[in-house]
């Protein structure tokens, strides 16, 4: 068994109840599950929190239409959500909602205290308000008119409220984000909390309304409820306990060690939350970890922009360790990533049905057919199986690396690379051949047992990402023939762990291929825009052919982006200060139309660094940033997770 190490506590945030969950929802709840999954398999006590905010004037509003109560409108709804993550494999601890009664009285209790401590205070608020984020924004921050968060109409809203003194705090909350504490990744949000937010000033947060009534009743004056924020973030102390007569829980798993947050609100996480937690005097979470979106052909997706699709169809038709594994493996964390069909499915024919099933099937097939389906204990190694063991006996450590960084994309890839070499390996030695020769049951039995090893430590490393295929394959394993811990995570680091005799079950296919022409006609008729996969664009013509030695001659490496700013003479240049491992060097990129200052900071990149400076607006360049450009109006830029100085090949 894995040794207990105490305690960790993860969240996602409270879902705002919707009609109509999309995939764009999921992605954040199952990056949670992962790394709780991931943390009980190394001997942790998990907390894993998720659940929904009911409260608010939208859901008074849509309920009114509907003809039914508040209460009655998020219930229905919130079925559908605990449905569809019982159906996502998602295995949170608790799940709150804003209407539980302990909540409720809990939040009446943090109000009041923050009152009697001179924290909040009664004023006259207007301002320009969005009812579908719940959310006042001044003038100044408004984009075009309209709401800077969903680009929606606004309103000016005039009302007697409750403040929350939030600029009380603000030096203490540059403090916290500007200072080397770890509490805000990646680097681009805090930069962006920064510049967005605290220098140009905090101001006083409206915490209550009166101009609806769906919502928590302030008890000292029952005019008022109290506002989104102070009841929604407050969930994730009060759904432990917090100033209720048991607060056990929240004694023993409070600071959380992670909240796991979209960009969108990062500010209320990080500024908000903080703010509130220090005027109650208790601890502050450990991190804040902010994740991109899930796009649909480079769009927020969103019921509104009709570009969804739907969860539960998603998983029915591929199974939810194939969604599951796509979310995780096709976006890099921290950054946007784009649901497309044709990505989805070649995903699943590569990865998934060619290499992982692949392996497993015909492994077990050759074990019931040269073997009766229990591995021999006679054994003869031979010269291609080190570099095989060493690669598995290495795995799990560099899975944990990334996993620690919540990089799942670096983790898979380097789990289906044990995949890929225990496929190859399978070619090289020839099984089928060996098997013709009964002086080589030895060597094949040698073989069988190398291949049997690394699918077991496949199966235990995979199953935080992919529970189900993960226990399909333990389930191949007769464990009637071996102790259980050869399943425990901490063995998958000993290759030579299965019993000699194990036996080998029956071969199932764990993920058949699919046809990609069918699959991508279901799924644009899956879509509400009926466009899940943008239209071919023309192939762009190759460019002649050049000789090895001329490619030689560029050096491409890894650099990480320490500083980035405008070039005030330009439009379309930026001027970036990049660690390239050897040096600091300044590039000067025309990136500016798709990419902010803050986006950039923070981020690795690949440069060509042998190019002969060039001066551009009068400034020098010391190298080139490489971009991707699928059309002249879509560039982005290669982002990636190795360290500076790496060399590119």
């Amino acid at each position: 068994m894995s040794e207990k190490k105490g305690t960790f506590y993860i969240t996602t945030p409270i879902y705002y109840p919707s009609a109509r969950l999309h995939i764009g929802h999921a992605y954040c709840t199952v990056m949670a599950d992962t790394v709780a999954r991931y943390k009980r398999a190394q001997g942790y006590d998990v907390m894993f929190l998720t659940g929904t905010d009911e409260h608010g004037q939208k859901i008074e509003e849509t309920a009114r239409a509907q003809g039914v109560t508040p209460k009655e409108y998020v219930d229905d709804i919130v079925k559908g959500i605990r449905k569809l993550w019982d159906l996502m494999n998602i295995s949170n601890d608790k799940f709150i909602r804003t209407t539980d009664d302990y909540h409720k009285k809990a939040i009446q209790i943090i109000f009041r205290r923050l009152f009697d401590r001179g924290d909040i205070y009664k004023g006259m608020y207007e301002g320009w308000y969005c009812t579908p984020c719940e959310s006042f924004w001044t003038k100044s921050q408004l984009k075009d008119g309209k709401c800077p968060d969903c680009g929606r109409e606004v309103a000016l809203q005039q009302e007697e409220a409750y403040f929350f003194r939030l600029s009380k705090y603000a030096d203490r909350l540059m403090e916290l984000l500007d200072g080397d504490t770890g509490f805000l990744e990646p680097a681009s949000r805090r930069h962006e909390m920064i510049n967005n937010f605290l220098k140009p000033g905090l101001e006083d947060l409206c915490v209550s309304r009166t101009s609806f009534t769906w919502g928590i009743p302030v008890e000292f004056d029952p005019g008022h409820v109290v506002y989104v924020w102070v009841d929604a973030l407050s969930n994730y102390i009060t759904a432990q306990g917090a100033f209720s007569q048991d607060d056990s829980d929240f004694q023993k798993y409070w600071p959380a060690d992670i909240h796991l947050v979209g960009k969108e609100i990062v500010r209320f996480h990080t500024i908000v939350w903080p703010a509130m937690l220090m005027a109650l005097e208790l601890p502050l979470p450990q991190k804040v970890l902010g994740h991109g979106w899930l796009t649909s052909n480079g769009q927020k997706m969103s019921k509104s922009m009709g570009n969804v699709i739907d969860p539960e169809f998603l998983c029915d038709r591929y199974g939810v360790d194939a969604i599951r594994y796509f979310l995780l493996r096709e976006i890099t964390f921290g950054q946007d990533g784009d649901f497309n069909g044709k990505s989805l499915v070649s995903r699943i024919n590569s990865d998934l049905a060619n290499d992982l099933g692949n392996l497993v099937s015909r492994t077990a097939a050759m074990v019931q057919k040269y073997f009766g389906g229990a591995l021999p204990v006679e054994r003869e190694s031979g010269e291609v199986d080190g570099d095989l063991i060493e690669l598995a006996n290495g795995t799990k450590a560099k899975v944990e690396a990334a996993l620690e960084q919540l990089n799942f994309s670096v983790a898979l890839s380097e789990l289906f690379r044990l995949c890929s070499r225990a496929n190859k390996y399978i070619d090289e030695t020839m099984p089928w051949v060996l098997a013709r020769d009964q002086a080589q049951k030895p060597r094949l039995a040698t073989v069988m047992y190398n291949l049997c090893e690394c699918i077991r430590i496949i199966g235990i490393l995979i199953t935080p990402f992919m529970p189900s295929a993960g226990g399909q394959i333990k389930n191949i394993f007769d464990e009637k023939n071996g102790s259980p811990d050869i399943f425990e995570w901490d063995s998958a680091a000993v290759f030579g762990t299965l019993p000699k005799d194990m036996g080998i079950g029956k071969p199932k296919i764990l993920f058949p291929r699919l046809d990609i022409d069918k699959e991508l006609e279901a799924l644009a008729a899956a879509m509400p825009a009926g466009d899940a996969v943008p239209p071919e664009k023309p192939k762009p013509q190759p460019k002649p052919q050049i000789e090895y030695d001329d490619f030689a001659k560029l050096e491409l490496v890894a650099a990480r982006v320490l500083e980035c700013e405008k070039i005030k003479k330009s439009k379309k240049l930026l001027r970036l200060i990049v660690d390239d491992g050897r040096e600091r060097r300044q590039i000067v990129s025309g990136i500016a139309q798709w990419y902010t200052p803050e986006q950039m900071i923070g981020k690795s990149v690949i440069i060509a660094a042998n190019l002969k400076p060039v001066k551009l607006c009068g400034v020098e360049s010391n190298g080139m940033i490489l971009c991707s450009e699928s059309d002249p109006d879509t560039v982005k830029v290669i982002f990636h997770g190795a360290e500076p100085g790496a060399v590119i090949r």
